[in-house]
């Protein structure tokens, strides 16, 4: 008699793919030693904390790695082949997300912000336009596990594919729609998840593909030994991979089909619990530590006021200028160090929108007192206890004087938009003046903003 563990490797031979994984010879290391590659030029990299994973391996014996197609200063990012298909199936293929193993409360955090999300109503139509995770597992390195998280493909960040149109910018009429989206997206985060992603940016919006044929061509591609490239780690011998996150080009018949998606929640924060020292009202700033891009960063999150779910609205505000005119709305943010200047960043906000409110300063200065349970490191590499003293304030006297009126800047908020003209523009600073305030509670949410008539050409 034929036992049952027989009937399953019989059954395993005849239906499923996981027994002929492809064949990845191993690469020469064809990237000079001297050369930094991707996650190398990571201020605080160490390849210790890195998997060193490589083309062809297996992980949790059902996702062969392929090509990597991202990196940054916490993970690493492969496509992969889903090796336990029916061999009546298509194949699937996904993206996989190797985290370093450096923090595992880090870790462990995007994963629970993610699987938070997907918890939330799925009949919003913001929903789909959040990107996260399908499902997680960790593998084990040569120092101690990694978590890895499983999510469907994307093509590209958005910064890519504004490389794709002429002078690098998007078209007016499909930035709005982008902007549509993902206001849409955000007021799911805000309204069902209770989240604030913190970290919008151009790298964190990713694209579909406007078609299916677009990823099995690009994986054909780069699945042979030419174009595998890499370098040895002398230290650790870890093989580091050159990333290749460029899709090729794009079938302009369905571009219509491409939306953005909102993607990694690693620094993402929950605002559905109480403050310290006091209950949480509707509409009541809770956050107390520093966030967002130095670019993007809010008022208060600058000032140390307290931040809550407008703070991504500022920052979505700010990054519309990346989409419009391919460049920054606030251009002095960093002093001739690197380091971020906050007095700058100030300084033109002042310029561009007025001296903040007394309000917003009084909220700073009741919060200065505050100290974080735990010390949070800056850019200068100094361990601060509250948020004043990471940005290096105060800035404002007792009379809410700025101290450092020689940086602000003769500028005007409609001088920076010189792509659009006419009644265009007076739409257009409408829409973002609703956004750019320096009081959080005067701006409109996500749901409000969809209906202004700079986004539906009324």
């Amino acid at each position: 008699m034929i036992g049952m563990r027989s009937i399953s490797r019989v059954m395993d031979r005849a239906f499923f793919r996981s027994r002929s994984a492809r064949f990845f010879p191993t690469p020469t290391p064809s990237i000079p030693q001297h050369e930094i590659v991707d996650e190398e030029a990571c201020p605080t990299y160490n390849p210790k904390y890195f998997y060193p994973a490589k083309p062809g391996e297996i992980l949790a014996n059902q996702y062969q790695l392929l090509v990597k197609i991202g990196w940054g200063t916490h993970s690493t990012v492969w496509l992969a082949r889903d090796t336990t298909r029916y061999r009546w199936q298509s194949e699937r293929f996904i993206t996989l997300k190797i985290i370093n193993n450096r923090d595992a409360d880090e870790a462990s955090h995007e994963r629970d912000i993610e699987e938070h999300i997907g918890r939330q109503t799925v009949s919003h139509r913001g929903r789909g336009i959040v990107r996260t995770c399908l499902k997680s597992f960790e593998v084990t390195g040569p120092v101690d596990r990694h978590l890895c998280l499983v999510y469907e493909p994307l093509r590209e960040p958005l910064w890519i594919l504004q490389k794709r149109f002429v002078n690098q910018k998007l078209p007016l009429p499909i930035a709005k729609g982008y902007i549509l989206i993902l206001l849409a997206g955000l007021d799911f985060l805000h309204s069902e998840c209770k989240i604030v992603h913190t970290d919008l940016k151009l790298d964190n919006i990713l694209m579909t593909f406007e078609n299916e044929d677009i990823l099995p061509k690009f994986i054909k591609e780069h699945s042979t030994i030419t174009s595998i490239q890499c370098k040895v780690d002398a230290d650790t011998n870890r093989a580091i991979y050159r990333c290749h996150n460029d899709f090729g080009p794009l079938d302009w018949r369905e571009l219509r089909k491409m939306i953005p998606k909102i993607a990694d929640f690693g620094l993402a924060s929950r605002l559905d619990s109480d403050p310290p020292g006091g209950e949480l009202e509707k509409g009541e700033e809770v956050g107390i530590y520093p966030i967002q891009p130095d670019h993007y960063r809010a008022p208060e999150v600058v000032l140390g006021s307290g931040w809550g779910f407008s703070a991504d609205i500022w920052n979505l505000g700010v990054l519309i200028w990346n989409m419009l005119e391919r460049t920054d709305l606030f251009c002095s943010v960093y002093d001739s160090q690197g380091h971020y200047d906050a007095k700058a960043h100030l300084a033109e906000m002042i310029g561009l929108l007025g001296p903040p409110p007394k309000e917003l300063l009084a909220k700073s200065d009741a919060m200065a007192g505050y100290k974080w349970p735990n010390s949070v490191q800056n850019d200068a590499g100094r361990h601060c206890r509250n948020m004043r003293d990471f940005f290096g304030g105060p800035f404002f006297d007792d009379k809410g004087n700025f101290l450092h009126d020689d940086l602000v800047p003769a500028r005007s908020l409609k001088d920076t938009i010189p792509s659009l003209e006419g009644d265009e523009r007076q739409a257009f600073l409408s829409f973002v003046s609703q956004m750019l305030t320096w009081l959080p509670k005067e701006r409109k949410t996500a749901r409000q903003l969809i209906e202004h008539p700079f986004l539906n050409g009324e």
